[in-house]
């Protein structure tokens, strides 16, 4: 299935940096939500790591992962 890019005025533009930096304040929201609905304990090194990340690729790769740890920490694991 190929990514949705969106292409409207303002691209490459602080309206496009504006909107993808929503789209990694929601993926990240997911994650830490996902961690604590499965009552795994957020540690603030974690939460930070996590929030602070604007990487749509890794954090892609961090709520996968969310879905099967057992620690927060196992989210950064080398794989």
């Amino acid at each position: 299935m190929a990514a949705y890019t969106p292409n409207f005025p303002g691209s490459n533009s602080i309206v496009e940096e504006s909107w993808l930096k929503g789209r990694a304040e929601a993926r990240a929201e997911s994650i830490l939500r996902v961690l604590k609905v499965r009552g795994i304990e957020i540690p603030d090194s974690v939460r930070e790591r996590v929030t602070s990340c604007t990487d749509l690729d890794v954090l892609g790769t961090w709520l996968d992962r969310s879905l099967s740890v057992t620690r927060a920490e196992e989210l950064f694991a080398e794989k």
